[in-house]
Order: structure tokens, then C-alpha cells, then sequence
């Protein structure tokens, strides 16, 4: 049964009980993230996420960690481009704890100024992590290449250059700011007692001083063809092709993840048995769409032998060609929904899932889709939508290239040009 109640201090409060479980997940989602920064501060959402671990006036970091551990529970929070999420799943009986933990991190963390020295260290290893791995690297590069000129383009970790010239003052401003209750939701799903635990969610937070701000309105970004690339001294090819995607909270979205399970978003999908299974040129190779408030996008990631490269790039363009031509059979579409509703309720066994779910749309929307409706929404997709949706995402006009390894951007643009014109 979902449960929704809003705070006099405009601090939202969503709940999911499930009585037949013996955990429960509650999470803390704050609408701040790196399309929120700047040039001068990019990172610092993510930068106060792992600060907020590093000790309270209650608790020194080690206590924090150890609070949830010596219950079997676990404690984590990770940024977007669009939210931040502090959150922790425990056995029901430990929700108390747990609240009180997560209180203690957002209102009582000291950010010490030694403690900003040897995080902004241990971010910095966390930048050089990714920077050495290629196939995460492309993807925030296809995101660099695609919102150029936009916020959405701002890497979530941030660099190295622009952290290490935020000081104390620049992250309590930042949070000050932006961790306010009229910015926060707290969604909670598993086992719990409804009304005990509004009444605990009051005694911590109901003090919690709302902040009047206006955030920038962002035009939509434009999107054109580009190709971004870093040349490294790697055995694969990490390729990504982006092309604009639809926004979350639309209908479209449905139509788009069927499409994507066609597409290239499983083992049974198009680009993965033809290029692996059949052809044998690539290890992984898949596609995913991503969504924001205002826009999206979709992605095809491919890792392979330099010497493929044209070959590969025909056959996707030749696959999309096929699928925006009329050529998805009924039973594709019927199977891919299949597989979208299977995911989707085996995801609804896990109290996590369910309360992340809570948690990003009503952050996000303002609103909580119950499971049926979801189910409804994707079994509505009807195969003149995903046809329509092909045409519109499937765009060789909007289609953008990002790459990591061993070659260059003239021998990348000479392929792309070779198949697109």
C-alpha cells in the first residue's frame, strides 16, 4: 500500500508497506546533481555525498560505518546528474537505527577542513579509477559529446583541476543551498509499521528549515552530429554511437525500451546476435536509453578490434536501416514486452527497488506509478509505436560518436562519413 505525506517544511514522505518481507529500504533523495553545477564547482555534489560519510558531531566515520554493518545492514548513497541518494536497507526491526544514522549525516556532518583534504584524495583516486578504464570513460564522453554546451554534459565526478580548488566554503554553500527539505523526499519500503514511523520521521526531521530558491530554468539542449575521442595505448576499441532519446515520465519511454530490447539490449537482441553470435567482431556489444526530466538519449556501446571498426558500423547502420524500414516482426514486440514486465516484476521482490522507485519519480514527477500501471503502460505499446519511435531516435542527422583507444578522430571520421554520408 503506497502512502504519501508532505511536511509543513515541504519535506515529501513516501512509503510502500509490504508486510510480507522482513527488511526494509529507506532512502533520502535530495534533487541535486551535476547538470546543477558549474564550470567552476563541477563535482561538488558528488564531493559532498562522500563528505557526509566522513563524521558527524555523533559519530566519527568508522561509527557510521559500523552502526549499519553490526546489524547486517547496508548503508551507501550515490549522485547522478540529477539526484543524490543517501540510503540503507536493514532488517525491520532496525529501521529506528537506521533513520537516526542517516538524521545524523545530513544534519550533523562536521566537514572538517582535514577531512576535505584527504577525501578530495581519495575522489581523486576514484577520477584516475575511470580515467584508466575505457569503457566507462566513453560513456561520459558520448554524454560530453552529445550535451555539449549543456550541464547535462558535466561528468558526475567532476576533474581534478576544478576539485582541487573547491575549499570548505564553496561545499557549505553548495549545501546550504541544496539540501533543503523543499528538495528532498524520503521514500521507505519493506516491513514497518506506517504510522509509528511517519511519527519517527517527524521527531528528525520535521525542524528541518526549508530555504526559498529559484532554480535556473535549462533549455532543453540542441542536439547536432560530433565526434568526441581520447587516444590511448588500449588493445580495444571502446566505440559509443548517441543519438537524442525522449524524456522520463513519457509514454514514449515504453515504446523506446521495447525498442531497445530489439535493438541491443539483451543476449536475443539484434546487435548482440549479429555481430557477436554470427560475426564473431565483438566481446560486448549493447544498447540502453537514458532519460532526464527534459530530454534523453540513446546509446550504442560496442568494444572491439580497431580493424572491425568499419565493418561494425555498417552492420548497426544496416540493423537500424532494417528497423526503422518496417522491418520489427509482431512476435519481437510481443516478446520484448514480455521480457520488460518479467524485469520489472522481479524487481518488485527487492524492498530496494521498490523504494528507489518511489523515491526517483516522486522526486523527479511529483508522482508514484503504481506497479499495475506500469504493467498496463507497457502491455498499451503497440507495434505502430515502436515503429514510430525508431524513426524518431534512430536519426543519422543527431547520430554522435565518442571513443576510447588506439586510433584517432580522422580515421573514426572517415568510417563514420564511409557509411552516413
Amino acid at each position: 500500500m503506497f502512502n504519501k505525506i508532505v511536511l509543513e517544511n515541504g519535506l515529501r514522505i513516501v512509503t510502500e508497506n509490504i508486510p510480507y518481507v522482513k527488511s526494509v529500504s529507506i532512502g533520502i533523495w535530495i534533487e541535486i546533481g551535476s547538470r546543477f553545477e558549474n564550470q567552476s564547482n563541477n563535482g561538488i555534489s558528488h564531493f559532498i555525498e562522500h563528505m557526509l560519510f566522513k563524521g558527524t558531531e555523533n559519530r566519527t566515520a568508522k561509527q557510521i560505518a559500523e552502526s549499519i554493518d553490526s546489524v547486517g545492514g547496508q548503508l551507501n548513497a550515490f549522485t547522478s546528474k540529477e539526484f543524490t541518494c543517501f540510503y540503507a536497507k536493514v532488517l525491520d526491526e532496525h529501521l529506528p537505527l537506521a533513520v537516526d544514522v542517516l538524521a545524523d549525516m545530513i544534519f550533523n556532518s562536521k566537514f572538517n577542513e582535514e577531512d576535505i583534504i584527504k577525501e578530495k584524495n581519495v575522489v581523486f583516486e576514484e577520477i584516475n579509477m575511470y580515467e584508466d578504464s575505457p569503457e566507462d570513460l566513453v560513456h561520459d564522453l558520448i554524454c560530453q559529446t552529445m550535451f555539449d554546451g549543456h550541464p547535462l554534459a558535466y561528468p558526475i565526478l567532476g576533474s581534478s583541476s576544478i576539485l582541487e580548488k573547491i575549499n570548505k566554503k564553496n561545499v557549505l554553500d553548495y549545501y546550504k543551498q541544496y539540501y533543503t527539505p523543499n528538495n528532498t523526499v524520503i521514500s521507505i519500503a519493506g516491513n514497518f509499521d506506517t504510522d509509528k514511523t511517519i511519527e519517527l520521521i517527524y521527531k528528525y526531521f520535521s525542524n528541518w528549515i526549508p530555504v526559498k530558491k529559484e532554480k535556473d530554468e535549462q533549455c532543453p539542449p540542441m542536439f547536432y552530429r560530433r565526434i568526441m575521442g581520447k587516444t590511448k595505448n588500449t588493445e580495444q576499441l571502446h566505440l559509443c554511437l548517441g543519438m537524442k532519446g525522449v524524456p522520463q515520465g513519457t509514454n514514449e519511454m515504453y515504446h523506446l525500451m521495447v525498442l531497445n530490447n530489439i535493438f541491443g539490449g539483451s543476449m536475443s537482441s539484434r546487435l548482440f546476435q549479429k555481430i557477436r553470435e554470427e560475426r564473431g567482431l565483438a566481446y560486448s556489444i549493447y544498447s540502453y536509453p537514458s532519460s532526464y526530466k527534459d530530454t534523453g538519449m540513446f546509446t550504442i556501446y560496442v568494444g572491439l578490434n580497431p580493424n572491425y571498426v568499419s565493418t561494425v558500423l555498417q552492420l548497426i547502420t544496416e540493423e537500424i536501416d532494417k528497423i526503422k524500414n518496417g522491418g520489427m516482426t509482431s512476435d519481437e514486440i510481443y516478446k520484448s514486452k514480455e521480457q520488460l514486465k518479467g524485469n520489472y516484476i522481479l524487481g518488485l521482490e527487492s524492498t530496494s527497488s521498490r523504494m528507489s522507485s518511489m523515491g526517483k519519480s516522486e522526486l523527479l514527477h511529483g508522482k508514484i506509478y503504481r506497479p499495475k500501471e506500469i504493467l498496463e503502460m507497457i502491455d498499451s505499446v503497440q507495434r505502430e509505436d515502436v515503429e514510430n519511435i525508431a524513426k524518431e531516435v534512430l536519426d543519422f542527422n543527431r547520430l554522435n560518436i565518442s571513443f576510447v583507444g588506439d586510433i584517432n578522430n580522422n580515421q573514426i571520421e572517415s568510417n563514420f562519413k564511409k557509411i552516413i554520408g
